[in-house]
């Protein structure tokens, strides 16, 4: 009885760890760079109109989509120590990912309180933080 425990819950672990390696591949990740270029886009539009609903939106639909983003599973399978060493790919992906939840987060509370000022100034982070890795991870 408890060896046929151990080896579903071993089944169980194993199954659901593959099936978090393979979960985000180049093709999702396509997916949410596409939703974040266009949320992004949402929020310039809601400036220029000065909509507080459409950068609410879109800030609220950046700050979901780039949960999502991480290292693809080629990214994670690479054997070359000096290259992972080099790019620090995993480490730097999470710290952009909370600089740019962070400055949605203020985007959507500036420009909800009538800061537009510090609020595009928050904007324009989160396009340095993704050209930062872009030139950096995705070698542009």
């Amino acid at each position: 009885m408890k060896r046929s425990v151990v080896i579903i819950a071993l089944c169980t672990i194993a199954l659901y760890s593959q099936e978090k390696i393979e979960a985000y591949t180049q093709a999702k990740r396509i997916a949410d760079m596409q939703k974040m270029a266009q949320a992004m886009q949402d929020i310039q539009t809601g400036f220029f109109y000065n909509n507080v609903d459409i950068v609410k939106a879109g800030a609220a639909t950046l700050m979901a989509t780039i949960e999502h983003v991480g290292p693809t599973i080629e990214e994670l399978n690479n054997k070359d120590i000096y290259e992972q060493y080099m790019l620090n790919g995993e480490k730097m992906t999470h710290k952009i990912k909370s600089k740019i939840a962070r400055r949605a987060k203020e985007v959507y509370d500036r420009f909800t309180s009538g800061d537009a000022v510090q609020a595009l100034q928050a904007y324009t982070s989160i396009a340095k933080q993704c050209m930062k890795c872009h030139v950096r991870l995705r070698k542009w």
